[in-house]
């Protein structure tokens, strides 16, 4: 029983999975500012790749961020779009989890993670996390967002491994630290950059045969930098 995921806080990234969260079909785009041009066709791709009709579908799993408002809304649109027209269940999932439950299968259990992800200004959206064994991850904080100096000097990330996007751009303050047993992280070749949504697919299975509700409701952490314009008073002769 197929299960389609898709994220679009960082680039735009589609997966179909079986239900014990086997993958079957993925596609990715890097491009930021083209989520709305990219989603619909690289849905009905990765579908086809498969060979699966969208009327197969069990289930929609989507990232909810934090991530820019754009970009985010997206995602979400196009998820709750799809579930209602075929009937299913549109699932919700942090986007910062799916980096750390990659990470769970690359680095060490025990190991405290802080993924990192870019929120533009000099700053990151972030979260704090326990990898508690494969497949299992603890969020210890967040998410939040704040200037990646401020994260990096924050107690409570202190000793974490920096993964995800806004390590890598800010290398100058985040990626340098490695963590315990851990002597060198390519994040680029473990895949841990951005969200796969092959992950959130996973985590979404597991979290709702554990009875957790997963709600669809958008984490944006700060207001949109495009605002209505106030009303202009009227000037009386």
């Amino acid at each position: 029983m197929p299960v389609l995921a898709l994220d679009t806080s960082a680039a735009v990234a589609v997966a179909l999975t079986d239900d014990a969260g086997a993958l079957l079909a993925e596609r990715s785009d890097p491009q930021q500012r083209h989520h709305a041009e990219l989603l619909t066709p690289m849905i009905a791709a990765v579908l086809a790749d498969a060979g699966v009709d969208r009327r197969e579908l069990t289930s929609v799993v989507v990232g909810t961020g934090p991530a820019p408002f754009t970009g985010l809304r997206v995602g979400l649109v196009t998820a709750r779009t799809l579930a209602l027209a075929l009937g299913i269940r549109a699932l919700g999932v942090p986007s910062l989890d799916a980096v750390a439950m990659r990470a769970s299968r690359a680095l060490p259990f025990g190991t405290d993670v802080l993924v990192a992800t870019d929120a533009r200004r000099r700053e990151v959206y972030w979260a704090l996390y326990r990898l508690a064994e494969a497949g299992r991850i603890e969020v210890l904080a967040g998410p939040e967002v704040g200037a990646a100096a401020d994260v990096a000097a924050d107690p409570r990330t202190a000793g974490a491994v920096a993964i995800g996007r806004g390590a890598l751009l800010y290398t100058d303050v985040l990626a340098p630290r490695k963590g315990p047993g851990v002597d060198f992280l390519d994040l680029e070749a473990t895949g841990l950059l951005d969200p796969d949504p092959a992950e959130l697919a996973r985590l979404a299975l597991d979290r709702i045969a554990a009875g957790q509700a997963l709600g669809t409701e958008p984490l944006y952490l700060r207001r949109p930098d495009a605002v209505p314009q106030a009303a202009r008073k009227r000037v009386l002769g």
